[in-house]
């Protein structure tokens, strides 16, 4: 008896049309919720002091609530497991109202919608690196899962770049110009993945993870969380740093969109160059190349410094967030969700420390603070980048552990 075989998939290095799609939409998604829910505030904060809207206080409370916010997000976005693409929509439409509605507020106010979009930014991170990937595997085309976290760093370039170009306006106007950007965005993935799940396909129950595999997975939760720390410091003050040496909005401004145009960029050179690395190798380096940004500031406060940190730091800080959820989702294949909400939560707990460090530091000595604070996530960045280094690679598919 003769068998037909069936036609065999597409080859990894000719993607499908759909595939395309779900990669501009996860990009566009991933630009939207982390460029400006997460970090459409670092770039405006000195603009909102120059205007007299927001006083230095009130600037920490905004960033604390956006922190919190992520952390209680990222434990939430478990919830999600059973239709990561609901959860997408939902996080994006957040965002988008939130940021529009801080345009015209002020006081406590201000700091619960940021909390908000701090929650809707974690539930986009998690739904889109859980569903995304997936896709991109079930359409024979994972080799695409790495590009769509360019669209991080695009989202932060391009809110870096429209506070550069309209630093003269008010603080207020921008985040309205933002938000309609975040609608847009919103409104595209919303339509265009609206049709993302094969006709037919359905869900199947993924197995909870043991014990066991829990166990397994904390030392990449640790280093998850440390470089949520590591880099949280240069990620929130890096402008205001920068405006302290000069006032010229035209010019400190040109920090945040060099910090976003490197993450893009970081994340364009691994997935095209590095793709025969392990994902640990890749995570480790980035760690470390990251340390070196964050060990600039100690050594000079000029602004040549303050720009090589924001390159150093913003062209790492991807490829190790990349390389960690894609590794997650080796490590559970089946139901990547949980994992990865895991090293988020480990990753918002990190970042809320970074700040409270700051914050308990100026108490003893306020010059030093940051550079005490610096110092610090510099040991453990090299710390846990020498431990992904030189640890095995444990994921179920650890001898072909490579970035897609």
């Amino acid at each position: 008896m003769r068998f037909i075989m069936p036609t065999p998939p597409r080859p990894a290095s000719r993607p499908s049309p759909s595939a395309w799609w779900v990669l501009g939409g996860c990009a566009i998604a991933l630009a939207v919720a982390m460029g400006i829910g997460r970090f459409a505030f670092t770039p405006l904060m000195p603009l909102m002091l120059r205007d007299g809207t927001l006083s230095a206080t009130e600037g920490a409370e905004w960033a604390a609530a956006n922190y919190i916010g992520y952390l209680i997000g990222a434990l939430s976005a478990h919830r999600f497991s059973a239709d990561p693409l609901r959860g997408l929509r939902l996080a994006l439409l957040g965002v988008a109202l939130t940021t529009l509605a801080v345009a015209g507020v002020a006081g406590t106010a201000g700091v619960m919608l940021r909390g908000a979009a701090g929650v809707f930014s974690a539930w986009a991170l998690v739904c889109t690196s859980s569903w995304g990937l997936a896709e991109m595997a079930r359409r024979q085309s994972p080799q695409l899962g790495a590009w769509i976290y360019v669209g991080v760093g695009l989202g932060i370039a391009l809110a870096g770049l429209l506070a550069w170009f309209g630093g003269q306006q008010p603080a207020r106007w921008l985040w309205v110009e933002m938000g309609l950007l975040a609608c847009a965005g919103a409104a595209f993935v919303g339509l265009k993945l609206r049709e993302g799940l094969a006709p037919g396909a359905r869900a199947v129950a993924p197995a909870p993870p043991s014990p066991r595999e829990q166990r397994g997975h904390l030392p990449l939760v640790l280093c998850y969380g440390t470089f949520g720390f590591g880099y949280i410091v240069p990620a929130t003050f890096l402008p205001a740093m920068a405006r302290e040496q000069i006032s010229d909005p035209l010019v400190f401004g040109l920090t945040w969109p060099l910090f976003g145009l490197a993450a893009a960029l970081s994340v364009v050179a691994a997935a095209r160059w590095m793709s025969n690395w392990p994902r640990q190798r890749v995570w480790a380096l980035a760690q470390g190349t990251m340390a070196l940004g964050t060990a600039l500031p100690l050594a000079s406060s000029a602004l040549w410094a303050l720009a090589a940190c924001a390159v150093l730091v913003g062209g790492t800080f991807m490829v190790a967030t990349m390389a960690g959820l894609q590794l997650a989702r080796e490590r559970r294949p089946t139901d990547p969700t949980p994992l990865l909400a895991r090293m988020t939560v480990a990753f918002a707990t990190g970042q809320i420390l970074g700040p409270l460090l700051v914050l308990g530091l100026g108490r003893l000595s306020s010059g030093h603070a940051l550079a005490w604070t610096h110092a610090t996530a510099t040991l453990l960045l090299v710390l846990t980048a020498a431990w992904l280094w030189r640890a095995p690679d444990s994921s179920p598919s650890n001898s072909t552990s490579h970035l897609p």
